[in-house]
Parts: structure tokens; C-alpha cells; sequence
């Protein structure tokens, strides 16, 4: 079933004043034109984060910064996407999708290789569902 055909559920939430409002104001710095979508996302980003620490499937990409003149390094990484930032400097963006717990693993080696500047991983469902 994809989001289209889902059947829709109405719940109602109590939630502070102060906190609705900050809520609003952080929607009109976005794309979100309803509470209902924004309220939706969040909740699917938990349910990801929550597979992502359980070990569940997930789907991302590790980012690092390198320099790449670190000839050690460059043999070492496997690329679906490479930037020359500048003379000294490149970013690659390396696709994975698997089981969390291995992909971690993965991006805590890359994270740890000498001549590595700066490294984040993000991750989504690796699925239609999260």
C-alpha cells in the first residue's frame, strides 16, 4: 500500500499552547503547508531512527571530506559520487542500504581513515514504509 491509497486515521492530540506555536512558527520556515504532512514526517523520521539504532533495514549516505592527496585513502574508497571541493579537497557521497548495524560499521571505519576532515551519515527508510 503506498501513501496514496493509505487509509487516513484522525486522532486528536493535547499539546501545550507554547508549543504549537513554536511548531508554527518552525512549519512557516518550511515547505509544509499543514500540520497533518509535517506531523506525518516527524513521525516517520522517529520510526527510521528508531530501525536505525534497533538494527533494522535502512537506506543512506555516508559524506566525507578528504584530502586527496592521501594516496593511502583515495585507493581505499569506493565511489558513487566524487566533488573536487578545491585543490586539496574532495567530497564523496557513497550510497548504502543494508542492515543498520553494518552500515555503521562502515561509516565508523571511513569516519576513522587518516586524511578523513569531516564525515556525517544520513539515513531513511529502505523502504515505502519506515
Amino acid at each position: 500500500m503506498n501513501r496514496k491509497t493509505a487509509k487516513l486515521v484522525r486522532f486528536g492530540v493535547s499539546v501545550e499552547q507554547h508549543l504549537v506555536a513554536a511548531f508554527d512558527r518552525w512549519m512557516r520556515t518550511t515547505a509544509y503547508t499543514n500540520r497533518s504532512e509535517a506531523i506525518r514526517d516527524l513521525m516517520r523520521e522517529q520510526l527510521v531512527r528508531q530501525r536505525w539504532t534497533a538494527g533494522g533495514a535502512v537506506a543512506g549516505a555516508v559524506t566525507i571530506v578528504y584530502d586527496h592527496h592521501r594516496r593511502d585513502l583515495v585507493g581505499r574508497i569506493i565511489s558513487t559520487q566524487h566533488v573536487h571541493l578545491d585543490h586539496r579537497h574532495c567530497l564523496e557521497i557513497i550510497a548504502v542500504r543494508g542492515e543498520s548495524g553494518r552500515i555503521k560499521e562502515l561509516a565508523d571505519r571511513l569516519h576513522a581513515l587518516k586524511g578523513v576532515l569531516h564525515a556525517t551519515t544520513a539515513i531513511t527508510a529502505a523502504g515505502d514504509r519506515p
